[in-house]
């Protein structure tokens, strides 16, 4: 997310507004007494002007969602995003590359990972509970927890008689193993590989996402590979990207998973963007901690028409398109995360948590045009063989993230893929188009959301 501040730009001060998502950060850094990109202002055609009017296959438009966001969602967003549930999330950053040799290790020290220590990260996310723990007891009960379980051990001594034949039958071990059972069946419901029981913690606010100095082959081989190797393409499109004329001759289906990548991928551009390694450019002299700073000239080429055989408007509205699919999946999984506990320890901490998540879940489900998933995935076999498929493009992509070489934008790649994995997830799942949240439904575990997935989505949402 870009600061509100005031920067100059070739001797042009210039506002930046802060945004969520940085849906008005392009448009604010690259303004310039009414010329974008430094064209001629009567070359409109030439322009970020252009992006406006309706958001491909939803039904508002950019304006609605600028307006939306920057009043509405953002200001608490942000102050979401910096609480301890949020700020530490669990990752497994030593996965080998399946698809190749990973020979690409960054040597850049802005592309290592500054790891937890023990005694910052949240008490009660030092082992996380049993997901029965997790999901039925109240927030008061939660936090006798470890003691209830203590006072259960000193039970079983007193009564190991009456209860030693029933511990007989069913061990420990067994417990864990039906617990694993649970969630290998929760997982098939999944767009992204999980990582169960593996990782550990990283504070996102210590590892900001930014450009570290990653590039070259081993960068654009990613993408490639997401795009050539594991998006729907229509017939005979050689290059990486799709040119937006091709891209309406595709199905829904198609269409929206394209949309949903390439605006994953304008996300983190703008981002690099916005948190430039100026020191590497030698523009500013090289201290331990690096200078950052927003890259004009880097944006030019990743997004001006010109540049772009005028796709990049395209691209920047297909970061709409991602704000609108996650802002749907926010709005129908409010019932189930409404009812999440936020764990960390501090109850003081925690009830503030959940009163900021409830109010921002509030405001999301009152966005009057919400992506309509509805109209997916309908035909019978095809229509569910297709689903299959979509769901296997998106695990692949799971999978290429651990292949970057970058530990820093690895972290926030998977991130980002399991945000959007878990959106998906809760949109095209099926278990939540009925959803009532009641004591019942949670008792069924017809539905279940690990830890890691809700902070994913809202990062995700955030970036």
């Amino acid at each position: 997310m870009a600061r509100l501040e005031m920067m100059r730009f070739e001797g042009v001060r210039v506002k930046m507004l802060q945004k969520a998502g940085l849906l008005l950060f392009v448009f604010s850094i690259v303004l310039v007494n009414g010329n974008y990109f430094g064209t001629n202002q009567h070359k409109t055609d030439q322009c970020f002007c252009k992006l406006n009017g309706a958001i491909d296959d939803c039904n508002c438009t950019v304006d609605t969602v600028d307006y939306f966001n920057n009043v509405k969602v953002y200001p608490r967003l942000q102050s979401l995003l910096v609480r301890d549930y949020f700020r530490f999330y669990k990752v497994n950053l030593m996965q080998d590359c399946p698809f190749w040799a990973d020979d690409s290790k960054c040597a850049i020290r802005f592309c290592h990972i500054k790891p937890c220590q023990d005694k910052d990260i949240p008490v009660g996310l030092k082992g996380e509970l049993p997901r029965n723990i997790h999901v039925n007891e109240s927030p008061s009960n939660k936090y006798q927890a470890n003691l209830q379980i203590a006072d259960c051990d000193q039970n079983i001594h007193d009564h190991n008689i009456e209860l030693g034949y029933l511990n007989t039958t069913i061990s420990s071990e067994n417990y864990k193993e039906f617990e694993r059972w649970q969630q290998h069946d929760d997982a098939q419901d999944n767009f992204c590989i999980t990582e169960l029981d593996t990782g550990e913690y990283v504070d996102l606010l210590l590892n900001p996402e930014r450009y570290t100095g990653y590039k070259g082959h081993s960068a654009h081989r990613i993408w490639r590979s997401i795009y050539m190797e594991n998006c729907f393409r229509p017939d005979n499109s050689p290059h990486t990207f799709i040119q937006s004329s091709k891209i309406d001759a595709m199905c829904l289906e198609k269409r929206v998973f394209y949309r949903v990548i390439s605006g994953l991928h304008t996300s983190i551009n703008i981002h690099l963007c916005s948190k430039y390694l100026l020191s590497s450019q030698g523009r500013l002299e090289v201290s331990p901690e690096g200078q950052w700073g927003s890259n004009l000239g880097e944006l030019q080429k990743r997004f001006a028409p010109e540049r772009t055989g005028g796709e990049g408007p395209n691209w920047l509205k297909n970061l709409y398109f991602v704000y609108i699919l996650e802002l749907r999946a926010l709005a129908k999984a409010a019932p189930y995360l409404q009812r999440e506990e936020y764990y960390t320890g501090n109850e003081v901490e925690d009830e503030d948590t959940r009163l900021a998540i409830n109010d921002i879940l509030n405001i999301v489900r009152t966005f009057p045009e919400h992506f309509n998933e509805s109209v997916m995935f309908n035909g019978g076999v095809e229509a569910q063989i297709l689903k299959e498929e979509f769901k296997q493009h998106f695990r692949n992509i799971s999978r290429i993230m651990d292949c970057v070489g970058c530990e820093k934008c690895k972290l926030w790649g998977k991130l980002q893929i399991q945000g959007l994995g878990t959106a998906l997830k809760i949109l095209f799942s099926g278990k939540f188009d009925k959803y009532e949240p009641t004591l019942m439904s949670f008792s069924k575990k017809q539905f279940f959301l690990e830890r890691s997935e809700i902070v994913s989505l809202i990062n995700s949402f955030g970036r």
